[in-house]
């Protein structure tokens, strides 16, 4: 695909040469180059001897609660900043958000997003005591808008945090991870056959990551989309719960509620019955903090002591009402509760 002047092209980092091309170093794909080629990814192209992106752009420009990422262990009821550039490295056939992410894939998809001024963005946001998210589409290919970002914020104490899909290469996320406070990474699949059917990218480098991004001392929570006729059998659900126990039983866990959107328009919502089937099988797995937002009703989304069950802390829809904690433990027992307060 050839560039529009509507597209705000811009110096890449992360790649290398590569005999005649150029490799690009970010995604797990490791796109090989020719001079005027495109990656996958339909947002990354060679421009003679180097790599330009296109997302130092953004769709969306909005503010939302710390909880609809979902982050709920995280700065509860602060305020972020919301951008999302165009693309994505998955092809997932349910997205919601396709009308960003699939720019490029999908012919019908048009070009939506305007330049960022990142100085701008974190003056926004630290007038606000905010964040700044990326979010709706995949925050791993505005690696150089997120690293820009933190650059302008480096003294202003404003946080960026990511939902992502998590496939990003090794050397990339050691780069990109002093930048990021907290990330939610979207888990669809443990099984590769099953994770390449739906999104199209193998699932190693995400597993891998899963480990990696909490290693770095970054906030990790997990969500998890459950896709009647795809990840909701009793095998996979328990995979599923046994991989995210393997990075931390106090890891929070979200279920998410799948509803026909996109190409995926044949499968039915998840029922609520289904999702507390998959709250007790990671309970039963050995899971602390495992979470539905909606559809189980307030209990489902509030934090509660693992040691005495006591409710420390009480969420809305997408908000908070009441943290009791005291300096991160259960006013009633004192168990701490894992989370940056």
């Amino acid at each position: 695909m050839s560039s529009t002047p509507h597209i705000y092209w811009q110096p890449a980092q992360f790649w290398q040469a590569e005999g005649e091309r150029l490799l690009c170093t970010l995604c797990p794909f490791r796109c090989a180059l020719s001079d005027g080629q495109v990656g996958l990814c339909r947002v990354r192209r060679r421009q003679g001897d180097h790599l330009e992106t296109a997302t130092f752009a953004s769709s969306v420009h909005h503010w939302q609660t710390i909880e609809r990422k979902p982050l709920y262990h995280f700065r509860p009821g602060r305020h972020t900043l919301t951008l999302a550039a165009p693309g994505c490295t998955f092809r997932c056939d349910y997205c919601q958000n396709s009308r960003i992410s699939q720019y490029g894939r999908d012919d019908s998809v048009e070009w939506t997003a305007l330049p960022v001024d990142s100085a701008q963005v974190v003056a926004e946001a630290r007038a606000k005591d905010a964040m700044i998210a990326l979010s709706y589409s995949e925050p791993t290919l505005a690696a150089e808008l997120t690293l820009a970002l933190a650059y302008e914020a480096r003294e202003t104490g404003v946080e960026i945090v990511w939902k992502s899909n998590g496939f990003v290469t090794p050397e990339a996320l050691a780069l990109i991870a002093p930048a990021l406070a907290a990330v939610n990474i979207d888990l669809k699949a443990v099984d590769d056959d099953a994770h390449r059917r739906l999104t199209g990218a193998p699932v190693a480098p995400l597993l891998a990551n899963l480990h990696a991004f909490r290693a770095r001392g970054i906030w990790l929570e997990i969500s998890t989309p459950l896709i009647t006729g795809f990840n909701t059998d009793t095998a996979s659900l328990v995979a599923l719960a046994e991989q995210v126990y393997a990075i931390g039983a106090e890891v929070p866990w979200h279920l998410l509620r799948f509803h026909p959107d996109y190409h995926r328009l044949h499968a039915d919502p998840t029922t609520p019955e289904l999702l507390a089937r998959a709250v007790a099988i990671a309970k039963d797995v050995g899971l602390r903090y495992v979470y539905v937002e909606r559809a189980l009703g307030a209990r489902g989304r509030c934090t509660y002591c693992p040691q005495c069950g006591y409710e420390v802390i009480t969420r809305d829809i997408w908000a908070l009402r009441q943290n009791a904690l005291h300096d991160g433990a259960c006013p009633a027992c004192g168990e701490i509760v894992p989370g940056k307060w």
